[in-house]
């Protein structure tokens, strides 16, 4: 996997689309025809960071949402990684900005939340079990969809073989203001488990997603 996101610096766009294929792009440009930006939620999960590769196939901009990172370096490294075909990478802090910039001038956008981490203790406001341990979860991106009205998309990831993925698009809600708070978060960790029990080996288990627990 992380030989995958270095070779991002200097795979072509062909060659990509031959690695990481979108089965059903369908689903996503009917969610961009009801006219409302979207919440693209996806797991630390198999080659993930290609996931930006859906540039090329919609019309809304994508904004790769991520935790800068202290190491200028490394920092660097993984802006010029995710933003390798046209995303647009703004840090978590930017978010919130961002959106309301471009909800201002009715600008429609994806927005790509990558939602399993384990939250700041001192931020948490649901917990729920993911893996059979009770743990923290974000709930940013759900909260955000609400407040702005978007609708909410799952990607999930599939290696086929090595080198070589499938991506599918599942709608978690189209109408967000409907659904009672933390409904699609719990959702989302449903889907999340099940990819993982389908492939557990393919799951970024070092990122520490347990690291509080009740």
């Amino acid at each position: 996997m992380f030989l995958e996101m270095i070779k991002t610096m200097t795979i072509s766009k062909k060659e990509m689309d031959k690695r990481f294929v979108f089965t059903n792009i369908e689903v996503f440009k009917n969610i961009e025809n009801h006219q409302k930006s979207v919440a693209l939620m996806m797991a630390h999960y198999a080659s993930y960071e290609w996931a930006m590769s859906i540039t090329s196939f919609v019309d809304f901009e994508l904004y790769g949402i991520y935790k800068k990172i202290n190491n200028p370096y490394f920092d660097k490294l993984v802006h010029a990684i995710r933003s390798k075909f046209n995303a647009t990478l703004i840090t978590t802090k930017q978010t919130i900005a961002v959106i309301i910039q471009n909800n201002k001038i009715k600008k429609l956008c994806t927005y790509g939340f990558i939602s399993d981490q384990s939250p700041r203790i001192k931020s948490v406001f649901h917990w729920q079990h993911f893996m059979g341990i009770e743990v923290p979860v974000h709930t940013g991106s759900e909260m955000l969809a609400k407040k702005y009205d978007m609708n909410v998309v799952f990607l999930k990831v599939k290696k086929v073989k090595r080198g070589f993925y499938e991506a599918s698009f599942e709608v978690i809600s189209e109408n967000v203001r409907e659904v009672p708070n933390y409904e699609i978060t719990d959702q989302f960790l449903k889907l999340v488990e099940q990819q993982i029990h389908e492939a557990p080996e393919f799951y970024l288990w070092t990122h520490k997603r347990w690291k509080h627990r009740r």
